[in-house]
C-alpha cells in the first residue's frame, strides 16, 4: 500500500512554524542566553570538545578533503536527479514489504502517524532522535490524541523530562549541567535516595526507565540519515544503540525522513558516512550503523510486522534550482554550530525554532519564511568558519548575505537600519566628511553627557545590545596613521 501526499508547489511557509519553540525574536533570545550563568557554564565546557575531537578525527586520515570531495559529488549528483532516486527507494521499499507515505507539510506528516496509530489503536509510543518529527512538533501531536510518547535517545529523554527542545542537533541537552539533569531525575523518577553525583549513575537509571518503555511500546518511531534507493532500505546511525531497539521491538516500525536524505546506492552512503562521524562527534564512525530495510520476514527472528517511511517535502523542494539548494546538501553533523561564535555564546534555543547555528540561520527563514525569522540571517559574524568546517561544502556565508538582500528587497530591514546602512554608504564614499565625523565622534565619546545622551536617545538600539567604545587619547585611527607615516619618514 501506498500513499501518496502530493506536495503543494506553492507550499504554505505558515504550516511549517509549528515548532516547539518559536516564541521570541533571536535578539531578545539571545540576551537572555547571555544572562544565563549555567547555561553559559554548560556551552563553555562543550565548546572545546567537539572542536578538539574533529581535529583529531581528520589529522587521523590521510586526506580528508578527498572524503569530502566524493560526498559532495555524492549530493551533486542525487540532487541532479532526486526525483529518480526517491522512486526508485519508493518502488524497492514497496517490494520489500514497506509502505511509503509522502507528505507536503509537518501537519500532513502528523495526521500518517496520527492515523497508523489509530488504525494500530496505539497507546503508547518510543522514538529514536529525529529532526524531522522535531520540525512537524510530532510529540504535541501524540500527546493531544492520548498517546504516552518517551523519546529514547538520552539527551532527548532529558529534555523531555525539562519539556524544552533541542539546542543543538547533535546533542539535544548540551545547554544541561549534569547538575540539572540530576535533579530532573530526582524529580521524574520515584526511586528514593540513591547516589547520582556522577555521568555513569544517571546512564544507568535512565536504561533502567526505558527498558519497560522499550517493551511495552506499540510502535516505535525513528529518523534516518540515508536513505539507500538501489535497496529500499532506511540507514540509522546512532551511538546508543536506542534506535535499533526502538525499530525492532514494537510490532510496528515508523521512519521520518525529508526527501533530500535519499542516495543511489550503499556506495554512496559509505563517501557520507566516512565525513558524517569525523565532522559531528569525531569518531572515525559511530558504534551503530543499521539498516532497515522492511517489516520482519518469515526466517527473521524479530523486527516489525509493519514498516513504514514518511517522505517530508516541507518546503524543501522549493529549494531545487535556486542557490538555497545548497542546503539540501546538508547532513546534519552539527559541525557549523560547534565552531560558530555566536551559537558558542548564546546556545541553541535562542534561534527560536528546530534548527540553530549558521545552518538553521538559513533553513529557518526558508522553511518557515523571512518575515518571521528576519533576525537570524542577521545572526553571523561572517567569519567564514562554518564554510570552512563543513563536510559537504555549503557557503553558508554566502547564503546568508543573499537572505540579508532578500530582506533588504522585501523592506524587512528595519527602517531605521536601512537609513542608517544608506547613510554610512554614502559617507564612506566622500572621505573627508567621513574623516570629519569620525573626529567628532571622537570628541562626543569624550564627554560623558554627550556620550549618554546620545547612547540613550540617537543609537538606543544598537546601545542596548553593545557598550560604546573606550575613547582612544591618542586620537582617530586615521590620526594616528598620518602620526606614524611621519615618523617613518623622518
Amino acid at each position: 500500500m501506498v500513499e501518496h501526499y502530493k506536495s503543494n508547489p506553492q507550499g504554505s511557509a505558515s504550516n511549517s512554524t509549528s515548532g516547539p519553540h518559536q516564541t521570541l525574536f533571536f535578539k531578545a533570545q539571545s540576551s537572555h542566553a547571555l544572562l544565563d550563568n549555567t547555561l553559559q557554564e554548560a556551552l563553555k565546557k562543550a565548546k572545546g570538545g567537539f572542536i578538539e575531537k574533529r581535529s583529531k578525527a581528520i589529522a587521523d586520515v590521510e586526506n580528508f578533503e578527498s572524503y569530502k570531495q566524493q560526498a559532495q559529488l555524492v549530493k551533486n549528483h542525487t540532487l541532479d536527479h532526486l526525483a529518480y532516486y526517491l522512486t526508485q527507494f519508493e518502488d524497492n521499499l514497496i517490494k520489500n514489504g514497506g509502505q511509503v507515505h509522502w507528505a507536503s507539510t509537518p501537519e500532513q506528516l502528523n495526521n500518517i502517524i496520527l492515523h497508523i496509530c489509530e488504525r494500530r489503536d496505539a497507546k503508547s509510543v518510543i522514538k529514536g532522535k529525529s529532526m524531522i518529527s522535531e520540525e512537524a512538533n510530532l510529540n504535541a501531536a501524540l500527546e493531544a490524541a492520548g498517546i504516552d510518547v518517551t523519546e529514547t535517545d538520552l539527551g532527548e529523554y532529558i529534555i523531555q523530562l525539562a519539556k524544552e527542545p533541542p539546542s543543538h542537533i547533535i546533542v539535544p541537552a548540551i545547554h544541561k549541567t549534569r547538575q540539572q539533569v540530576e535533579a530532573l531525575f530526582r524529580n521524574a523518577h520515584d526511586l528514593g535516595d540513591r547516589e547520582l553525583d556522577t555521568i555513569a549513575a544517571l546512564v544507568d537509571e535512565a536504561r533502567l526507565q526505558l527498558r519497560q518503555k522499550f517493551l511495552n511500546a506499540d510502535i516505535g518511531i525513528t529518523g534516518a540519515n540515508m536513505l539507500i534507493a538501489d535497496t529500499g532500505s532506511a540507514m540509522l546511525v546512532t551511538n546508543e544503540g536506542n534506535g535499533d531497539l526502538t525499530a525492532t521491538l514494537p510490532k510496528a516500525h515508523i521512519v521520518t525522513a525529508s526527501i533530500e536524505k535519499v542516495v543511489p546506492d550503499l556506495e554512496s552512503a559509505s563517501a557520507i558516512l566516512r565525513v558524517l562521524a569525523r565532522s559531528a562527534t569525531g569518531q572515525p564512525i559511530t558504534s551503530y550503523t543499521s539498516l532497515l530495510s522492511g517489516p520482519r520476514g518469515i526466517e527473521d527472528l524479530d523486527g516489525p510486522e509493519e514498516f513504514h517511511v514518511i517522505l517530508l517535502d516541507n518546503q524543501r523542494s522549493q529549494m531545487l534550482g535556486t542557490p538555497f539548494e545548497e542546503m539540501l546538501k546538508c547532513i546534519k553533523c552539527g559541525a557549523c554550530l560547534n565552531h560558530c561564535p555566536i551559537y558558542s555564546a548564546v546556545g541553541g534555543h535562542a534561534y527560536g525554532w528546530v534548527y540553530p547555528g549558521p545552518m538553521g540561520s538559513v533553513l529557518t527563514p526558508l522553511m518557515t519564511g523571512l518575515k518571521q525569522s528576519s533576525d537570524l540571517p542577521n545572526a553571523s559574524t561572517f567569519c567564514g568558519r562554518c564554510e570552512e568546517v563543513c563536510p559537504m561544502g555549503i557557503p553558508l556565508p554566502e547564503l546568508l548575505r543573499q537572505l540579508r538582500n532578500k530582506e533588504h528587497e522585501e523592506h524587512l530591514t528595519p527602517r531605521k537600519t536601512r537609513i542608517s546602512l544608506q547613510s554610512f554608504m554614502w559617507t564612506i564614499q566622500h572621505p573627508k566628511i567621513f574623516y570629519w565625523l569620525t573626529q567628532i565622534t571622537r570628541k562626543v565619546l569624550t564627554n560623558t553627557t554627550l556620550s549618554q545622551f546620545f547612547a540613550k536617545y540617537i543609537f538606543t538600539s544598537w546601545y542596548n545590545s553593545k557598550e560604546l567604545p573606550k575613547n582612544n587619547s591618542k586620537g582617530t585611527f586615521m590620526e594616528q596613521y598620518k602620526k606614524s607615516s611621519k615618523q617613518k619618514k623622518t
